[in-house]
């Protein structure tokens, strides 16, 4: 392949679908069953105080209201989170950690972030680190752009 963007772009899109199925592996095999994608609305929900509207998280997560409705019930049985009522809309819903999620969340968050550096910082300095933010929030920018 001639074009360098190219190559980067494919090697892009093999190096996350690599380092998402490793680290969903071990998060798996270190965290009790946790999915992955489960430990990334624990995570969501950490960063924003412990709870968020309903369709705020299926933005942050890409999928749709529906999509995430289902994600979250299953998160829900599992004890994970729970839904209150917006008290300033009767149609709004937040999702909230319950103790047991924050819990979760607290014991695979170190568990995680090592599988971070071992698979991917230790292989990217930092001056290539910030090349690849630089460029690739450029992309992100462009994309988002109308």
């Amino acid at each position: 392949m001639a074009d360098p963007t190219l190559r980067a772009w494919r090697l892009l899109l093999t190096v996350q679908a690599e380092l998402v199925e490793t680290l969903a592996r071990e998060m798996a095999d270190e965290s009790g069953g946790l999915p992955l994608t489960w430990y990334e609305v624990l995570l969501l929900l950490y960063e924003a105080g412990g709870r968020m509207r309903m369709h705020e998280l299926a933005e942050s997560l890409l999928l749709s209201r529906s999509a995430t409705t289902r994600f979250v019930d299953r998160m829900v049985e599992a004890g994970l989170l729970t839904r209150e009522a917006a008290t300033d809309d009767r149609r709004g819903v937040f999702v909230a950690l319950t103790g047991e999620g924050g819990r979760t969340f607290g014991e695979a968050a170190p568990r995680h972030l090592a599988g971070i550096r071992r698979h991917f910082s230790a292989h990217v300095t930092d001056e290539e680190a910030a090349v690849m933010i630089e460029a690739l929030e450029r992309v992100l920018e462009a994309v988002r752009s109308p």
